[in-house]
Order: C-alpha cells, then sequence, then structure tokens
C-alpha cells in the first residue's frame, strides 16, 4: 500500500511539473506584433521594446545630436515615452492570461487515515482526481483570451499612434510658441520706434504730450508681451519635453523645423472615411471586443458542466491487531483428537476475522446542473455582446465625422494662414508705411499711426497662430485616417476622388 501511494504521488506532481513547464510567459511576438502596427499608423521605424531597455536612452541622445526635426520628435516619444513604456506591460499580461487559459486544473490527491482503537493497521482510503471538463471549456477559454490579446496589442498601438501623432502637434505649438516669441520682440522694437518718432516730433514742437504717454504706453504693452510670449514658448517646450521623456532643460531643445509655409494636398473625405474605416487602430480593437465577447459567451455556455472529475480510488480496512496464540494447548488438543502427537492447525487470516484485501478503481464526481445551470452568467456574457456591437457602431460613427472635421479643419487653416501671409500683413504693413510718412509730414494724427501699428503686429501673430494651427491639423488629420499623410496618398491613388486623384488644396478665389 505504501508502495502505491507514493506511486500516485509522485505521478500527480510529474503531470503537474510537466504542465508548468509548458506554461512559459514570451510576449517577444507580441510586442513584434504591436510594432508593425505603430509602424503602419505613424510610418516610424522604430518603437520601443521592453527587451531593448538599455538602447533606448543611447538612442535618444543620438537623435538629440543635432537638433529636433517633428519627425525626430514622435520617434523619441515612441522610444522614451515612459507612459507608453508601462503599456507595454499590458500586452505581457494579456499574454499571460493567455498561457492560464490552455493550462488543465491541478489535480486533487486526497488521503484519508484512520487508526483503529485497539491497534493493528490502519483504515487507509485514497483518491486522486482530475477536472475534465477541462477539455471542453479550455478551447473556448483560450479563444477569448487570445482575442483580448489581439485587443490589447492594437490599443497599444494606437496609444502609441496617438502619442506620436501628439508629440508633432506639441512640436509645432511650440514652434508657433517660438515664431510668437520673436515677433513680439519685434514688436517691441516697433513700439519703441513709435515712441522715439513722437518724442522727435514733441522735442520739435509738433506733437502734444497725450501723443508720447500713448507711444509708452504702447510700448510698454509690447514689453509685457514679450514675456509673456516667453513664458508661453517655455511652458510648449516642458509640455514636448515631457511627451519624450526628457528630464533636462526644456529650453534647451534646439528646434529645426519651421512652420511651413506650402499647404499640403488635402485628400477627399469620403475616400478617407473608408480608409479609416480599415486602418484605424481602435475600430480593430473595438472589432476583436466583439471577437472577445463572443468568445466569452461560448465559454460560459460551455460551463454548464463547471465540474467533471474522473479518477482512481482505493480503500484498505483496517485491521485488528492479532492476539497471541497458546500453541501447547492447541498441540494437545490436536493430539487428543488424532489420538497421537498432533501439530496444531495453521488458522487462515480470514478465519481470525482480518484482511489484506486492497479495494481500487475508478471514480466520477460530477457536480449536476440542477439549479444553476450558469443562466445569468450567460445572459451576462450576451448583453456583453450586444454592448461591444454598440459600441462599435458608436465609434464607427464618430470616426465619419471625425474625419470629415479634421479635413475641413486642414482646408480652412491653411486658407487662413494662407490669407494672412499674401494679403493682410502686406496691407497692414502698407498702411503702417502709409500712416507714418503722412504722420511725419503732419498730415495724419497719431492715432491713425497708432491705430496701423497695432492692425500691423495683430496680422504678424495671428499669422503665426493660424500658420501654427495648420501645421498642427496635420497630424491631426493623419490621427482621424490613422495613417501618415504619405500612406493616405498612396492608398487612395488612382481611386476616382476628383481630377488630382483625390488630393486639393483649394485657393481662396479672387
Amino acid at each position: 500500500m505504501y508502495q502505491t501511494t507514493r506511486h500516485l504521488v509522485r505521478w500527480s506532481t510529474s503531470f503537474v511539473v510537466v504542465l508548468c513547464g509548458c506554461a512559459t510567459v514570451n510576449p517577444r511576438l507580441d510586442y513584434e506584433r504591436a510594432g508593425r502596427h505603430v509602424t503602419e499608423a505613424t510610418g516610424q521605424t522604430q518603437v520601443y521594446r521592453p527587451e531593448e531597455e538599455e538602447r533606448v536612452e543611447g538612442l535618444v541622445q543620438e537623435l538629440l545630436v543635432d537638433g529636433l526635426t517633428s519627425d525626430e520628435a514622435a520617434r523619441i516619444c515612441l522610444l522614451n515615452n515612459p507612459g507608453l513604456q508601462a503599456a507595454f506591460m499590458n500586452v505581457g499580461m494579456a499574454r499571460a492570461d493567455v498561457v492560464q487559459a490552455g493550462l488543465l486544473s491541478n489535480p486533487s490527491l486526497g488521503i484519508s487515515v484512520q487508526l483503529p482503537a485497539g491497534g493493528g493497521l490502519v483504515n487507509l482510503e485514497g483518491a486522486l482526481a482530475q477536472n475534465i471538463a477541462d477539455l471542453w471549456q479550455i478551447p473556448a477559454r483560450r479563444r477569448a483570451a487570445e482575442r483580448s490579446l489581439d485587443r490589447a496589442v492594437l490599443e497599444l498601438a494606437r496609444e502609441a499612434a496617438d502619442l506620436a501623432t501628439d508629440a508633432k502637434v506639441t512640436y509645432f505649438e511650440a514652434v508657433g510658441a517660438d515664431g510668437l516669441h520673436h515677433i513680439a520682440v519685434e514688436n517691441h522694437g516697433i513700439a519703441r520706434s513709435l515712441l522715439e518718432l513722437a518724442l522727435a516730433r514733441q522735442q520739435a514742437g509738433e506733437a502734444a504730450e497725450l501723443e508720447v504717454n500713448l507711444s509708452r504706453s504702447f510700448a510698454l504693452e509690447a514689453e509685457l508681451a514679450v514675456e509673456a510670449a516667453r513664458l508661453g514658448a517655455s511652458d510648449a517646450r516642458r509640455g514636448l519635453a515631457a511627451l519624450l521623456g526628457i528630464g533636462g532643460d526644456a529650453d534647451e531643445l534646439v528646434l529645426l523645423d519651421g512652420l511651413p509655409d506650402v499647404p499640403p494636398q488635402v485628400p477627399d473625405p469620403e475616400g478617407v472615411i473608408e480608409l479609416a474605416r480599415r486602418q484605424r487602430l481602435d475600430i480593430q480593437a473595438a472589432r476583436q471586443m466583439v471577437s472577445v465577447a463572443e468568445a466569452r459567451l461560448q465559454e460560459e455556455r460551455w460551463r454548464l458542466f463547471p465540474a467533471v472529475e474522473i479518477g482512481v480510488g482505493l480503500e484498505r480496512e483496517a485491521r485488528e491487531r492479532e492476539e497471541g496464540r497458546d500453541i501447547l494447548a492447541d498441540t494437545a488438543r490436536a493430539s487428543i483428537a488424532n489420538g497421537g502427537l498432533t501439530a496444531p492447525s495453521i488458522q487462515p487470516r480470514s478465519e481470525r476475522g482480518q484482511s489484506m484485501d486492497f479495494i481500487i478503481g475508478p471514480s466520477l464526481d460530477i457536480e449536476l446542473p440542477i439549479f444553476d445551470q450558469n443562466q445569468a452568467q450567460i445572459a451576462k456574457a450576451e448583453y456583453a455582446c450586444q454592448q461591444a456591437r454598440k459600441t462599435l457602431e458608436a465609434l464607427d460613427r464618430a470616426v465619419v465625422q471625425e474625419v470629415r472635421a479634421a479635413v475641413d479643419g486642414a482646408l480652412t487653416a491653411w486658407r487662413l494662414a494662407e490669407a494672412y501671409r499674401a494679403r493682410a500683413i502686406p496691407l497692414a504693413e502698407a498702411n503702417l508705411e502709409l500712416s507714418r510718412e503722412s504722420y511725419r509730414a503732419g498730415r495724419a494724427s497719431f492715432l491713425a499711426v497708432l491705430e496701423a501699428e497695432r492692425f500691423y503686429l495683430a496680422s504678424r501673430s495671428r499669422y503665426v497662430r493660424a500658420a501654427q494651427a495648420a501645421a498642427t491639423k496635420v497630424p491631426e488629420l493623419e490621427r482621424a485616417a490613422g495613417l501618415p499623410l504619405s500612406s493616405i496618398k498612396a492608398e487612395l491613388e488612382g481611386e476616382t476622388m476628383g481630377d488630382d486623384g483625390g488630393f486639393r488644396f483649394e485657393e481662396d478665389g479672387e
């Protein structure tokens, strides 16, 4: 019996060790799959890998050496953003769930030892059982976990793509803030020149004290605007540094790209909408969520019999301690009975009420679904399926409007920037020069010069803001489509989207 029990324990232990040995969690391929999605969505080939942690710092320093472009900012963000690095762990956890979902439940080993009151061999019972319900539950459970892993990969890639877009947007916001600071400095110089002109006219007896005071107020306002613009530029750089995961002085960042002057070719929204429905990672993740919910529903349906255990059981009855025999008395009784010296008979164990028989055989334990047939969990899973489908439908409708808004916003922003650059600023500059000449000649009032200068300075600042908004609309359009602008053009090229292949930029008519 001892040998049998030892073999059972050894077998069960070996079984568990074999299963655990196969249950290794290695999400490397999942990280690579997420990286491919990120590359497709952003055009960036370098993405953070948890197993390449030591290379990140060197790559970031290399990218910062000669200054920073908007593409390099996106690349550094994908490599060095701490939030994105933390999000990679979600994929690792989802891979662990897949491994766990494929494991059989552990077998159970039960041993009962009961000591007889009078001594002797103990009553020994043992059972080894395995829940075979895993055989039909594991496929559904693993399928649900795999779909959850796919969704985690897509969500990670979508988060990375959004961060890359945010890095580009923040980059151009910082460039625009630098431009506003530069213009504020120039505006202060212009205001100082107006003050000098008013002082010169006052010394010549041609200007009143009011004109000089107004000039001083205007110069002071311009001086304060310089400080406000400097703070705005520093804040924008600090926001960029935070996205890039850089802890150094953000003012030391050298931004190489300026605000673009040439508007991009903006695609027609209808083609981008269909492209976004196919390519956007959040839509793909929502579709995977539907698959997850359907797999969970199937898993709950297979839980009608949550536990079906088969195994082997054995039992050995207790054996009382054997009482001592009077051999001489037994010999005498046997000799008298036989009429001569006779050895006593050997009494079988069974006649002495003792047994060494073992009872061994298969066992079956089933939880009967009489009261709990998993109805509530099945219904809950069905509601989850409906919820996932409605969420996907809502996201699809939101994407349509997001793409339309992105295309319209890009076109409008570039029209505004072009209008300020080509018309508003030249007109304001001409009016300022004309008013100054007239003021020097005494043909115009100081208020006319002041108003012309205010309009000129405001036009310059508005142009920078418009150009800044126009520059940020390109990455926002890429976010809405789920692809870089170059890939959008390549995807839509050849389709009947317009005379220029679906891409256009309409100038304001003159």
